[in-house]
């Protein structure tokens, strides 16, 4: 089964290996996935086992290897994962993409119901960041944390107001500058509840928010996303509402079907 919206985005339920390897070299500006996390159990919407770490590294190398292909010299790959894979994937990686193409190991933090009574609850994700070269896409000013400390705000809110910067001296000369701090490599949002009103029938789907730091700081309007874990087509989503083209695919006929209606909206 396939989905198309000429000039937007196209999706397929399709082995991603398969979908891989009949994409064009540099092709792709940014791949974000929110992968198999290998936990050995067959969940509500998929099946997550691919056997020992070990067999899940042989399982993975050829797609990160087509991965690396597709993307444009100036791309970027994301990978999410959590404490199971992440040291596999990082030594797979840098063998693949290169150890000065990896770019940072990003730390999402989320509060979830229930903890662990007899060591440290495991409330984390690892997001892998690599490039494909040394000149890749990062929009610094679409990521900043946007908090202004107290004595800032009330020194300076009304000059924020007014410009959206902060006047500041350096060697006695009057400079302006963004009141926000650099983008941290570990960020605290909310895992989405039941309640929640991005949330759908998919057990593993991911917040819009997330995925749209990543989204906004490694591509710019019109180029090309892709997922090829496709899951819930939260990557998909938000890629089209910033503008972006979008290319995803997932083996599941549950997140076929749930991409297919969750993009539908964009057919106009």
């Amino acid at each position: 089964m396939e989905f198309l919206i000429k000039d937007k985005c196209y999706i397929k339920q399709q082995d991603n290996l398969e979908m891989l390897k009949g994409l064009r070299s540099e092709s792709v500006d940014l791949t974000y996935s929110d992968i198999l996390y290998n936990t050995g159990r067959t969940l509500k919407d998929y099946d997550d086992r691919l056997g020992t770490p070990q067999e899940a590294m042989e399982w993975y190398r050829p797609r990160l290897i087509e991965m690396k292909r597709i993307l444009k010299p100036t791309g970027s790959i994301y990978l999410q994962c959590d404490c199971r894979l992440v040291h596999y994937l990082k030594v797979l990686m840098d063998e693949i993409f290169g150890m000065k193409n990896f770019q940072n190991d990003i730390v999402w933090c989320y509060r979830t119901q229930g903890f662990n009574r007899n060591k440290w609850s495991q409330k984390h994700d690892n997001i892998l960041f690599y490039s494909k070269s040394k000149k890749f896409t990062f929009n610094l000013e679409e990521v900043r944390e946007k908090e202004i400390s107290e004595s800032t705000q009330k020194r300076w809110g009304k000059e924020i107001k007014e410009t959206g910067l902060i006047p500041t001296m350096k060697n006695g000369k009057l400079y302006q500058s963004s009141p926000y701090s650099p983008p941290r490599d570990w960020m605290v949002i909310n895992a989405l509840a039941q309640a929640h009103k991005e949330k759908l029938d998919y057990v593993t789907q991911k917040p819009k928010e997330l995925i749209t730091r990543f989204i906004k700081a490694s591509s710019n309007e019109g180029d090309v996303v892709a997922d090829f874990f496709m899951g819930s087509c939260t990557t998909g989503e938000v890629a089209l509402e910033l503008g972006r083209k979008f290319i995803g695919c997932d083996i599941g006929e549950k997140a076929f079907n749930t991409s297919k209606e969750r993009l539908q909206r964009f057919n106009k």
